[in-house]
């Protein structure tokens, strides 16, 4: 039986007697016609169509899971960041995972590059974390990036994926052949995110309150043990449970089988970086742990399921220009280029005081006068603070008042460098240089049995597709420069898949 004191209301807070009725001037046969007084009916028909915000362009299906990060070590030498600046010290973090090209609806065992966004809410201000599965990336030009993704989306007049549009883009761009020899071995299809490593992939920088630096990769490493699906298997979870991923992370937190991750950094000193044999702010590229071991800073602990996945993981924002004080981006173009590019897709998306919603608002107090009004503003808005610089009118609150740092050990985080530069044109350009490291990965998945053999069948499975023969020849080209057994066997194995 209904509990008669307990009811439905309106989004003003007014209530309603039935939540399933309409107000409708009857004929007596059945039928009626509907009453523009009905603000109930009509309020449920209108928020229906708008219920939906536009979905990401890049990353749309996700898994996503709240955890904290521990410090392990003191790094104070190396860095000022306050969440790293004690041993035990813990950060309440957002983690959100997702495949790369496919939409919101598509199945998360696809092969592709997979994103790894984490929010640390940290005593300082929020740190996003915007990494991805693998170590390297497809290009080293901003300007490629728009074109890379829609030439792994869907054919413009066929709208379906297109292995022509897909192998044409990167015999174009051969500086992602080291990306696409991660992404068609087994690293390409993961069994699940518990199960799965992460990297910066950019250079970043650790800087301290005297101004200097060190610049850093960061690598996040799963305690459970990589592992992955074969092409076969990821395709038939896909058509099983084109959910897999999601529901394997959200049932394993349920169960209290908390998954965990190792954090460590590689640290590298400017003086180092001018003389290096690799530009380290070439993402095609990495630093062999050779020349810089790994140095663990901490751990992260998933230990939390989201309330509402869209207001939690949904309504999520992540930029790399998002850093809390001792945290600072490196000359990368790619990087400099997502420094505007995320918070510019999150006000397009999400609306222009994104920062507000809970899911992405700062744990410490938020004091930023110059950036108010606008759409959705939800909180006091400042009241009568003034909103220009100077003013004399009311003493001004700052952030050394609520978060106990001075305006001058702030500014050294973002003056550690002087600049003097000519303004120029540049795109790079292709050397036997960009094929030394993916030789090199050639050799390191030769050293499982039979990664090899899986990774050139992956790649045959995906070229044969391509319906020129010339173009075809050039993918067999561009493999060839890594190694041209692995050219030979590409090309031996597609051209007999084609045959059959």
């Amino acid at each position: 039986m209904a509990d008669s004191s307990r009811y439905y209301t309106l989004a003003e807070g007014c209530p309603v007697a039935n939540s399933s009725t309409a107000i409708l001037a009857r004929n007596g046969q059945g039928g009626g016609l509907g009453l523009l007084q009905d603000t109930q009916l009509i309020e449920t028909l209108a928020h229906f169509s708008r219920e939906r915000i536009p979905e990401r362009v890049v990353h749309a299906k996700a898994v996503g899971a709240y955890g904290e990060f521990e410090a392990l070590a003191d790094c104070t030498d190396i860095m000022a960041l306050s969440f790293l600046n004690k041993i035990g010290k813990k950060t309440p973090v957002l983690l959100r995972v997702s495949t790369v090209g496919p939409e919101s609806g598509s199945a998360d065992t696809i092969r592709d590059v997979h994103g790894w966004a984490m929010k640390l809410y940290t005593d300082e201000g929020n740190l996003d974390w915007v990494f991805n599965n693998t170590p390297v990336f497809f290009i080293r030009d901003p300007i490629k990036f728009p074109s890379l993704n829609r030439s792994h989306k869907r054919h413009p007049q066929t709208h379906m994926t297109d292995s022509n549009m897909f192998w044409d883009f990167h015999v174009g761009n051969p500086e992602g052949i080291h990306e696409l020899l991660h992404l068609f071995s087994d690293r390409g299809t993961p069994k699940s995110i518990r199960h799965m490593n992460a990297y910066s992939g950019h250079t970043y920088k650790f800087t301290k309150e005297d101004g200097s630096f060190k610049y850093v990769k960061i690598h996040v490493k799963t305690q459970q043990g990589v592992e992955n699906f074969t092409r076969e298997e990821a395709i038939k979870i896909a058509g099983e449970n084109p959910d897999h991923l999601i529901k394997d992370m959200f049932e394993a937190i349920e169960n209290g089988n908390f998954p965990v991750w190792n954090v460590f950094v590689q640290v590298m000193d400017p003086i180092e970086a001018q003389n290096y044999r690799w530009n380290i702010f070439d993402m095609t590229k990495v630093w062999p742990h050779s020349d810089f071991p790994l140095r663990l800073i901490g751990k992260l602990t998933l230990n939390r399921n989201p309330q509402n996945y869209f207001t939690d993981i949904e309504q999520a924002a992540f930029s790399p220009s998002t850093m809390a004080p001792g945290f600072a981006p490196s000359a990368d173009p790619v990087l400099q280029a997502r420094l505007f590019a995320y918070p510019d897709a999150a006000r397009y998306r999400l609306g222009v005081n994104y920062q507000q919603l809970p899911t992405n608002a700062a744990k410490v107090q938020v004091y930023s006068p110059f950036q108010r009004d606008g759409a959705m503003r939800f909180d006091a808005n400042y009241g009568s603070d003034p909103n220009y610089v100077n003013s004399s009118l009311k003493p001004m609150r700052f952030y050394n008042e609520v978060n106990g740092l001075s305006a001058k050990s702030l500014s050294v985080f973002t003056e550690h460098e002087k600049w003097a530069a000519e303004i120029a044109s540049y795109t790079s350009s292709i050397a036997e240089i960009d094929f030394v490291q993916p030789a090199l990965l050639w050799d390191v998945i030769g050293k499982e049995p039979g990664h090899q053999g899986r990774l050139i069948g992956n790649l045959a499975a995906s070229i044969k597709d391509v319906l020129s023969s010339e173009l075809r020849q050039q993918v067999y080209v561009l493999f060839s420069r890594v190694n041209k057994e692995l050219g030979r066997l590409v090309a031996e194995k597609t051209e007999s898949m084609i045959e059959d």
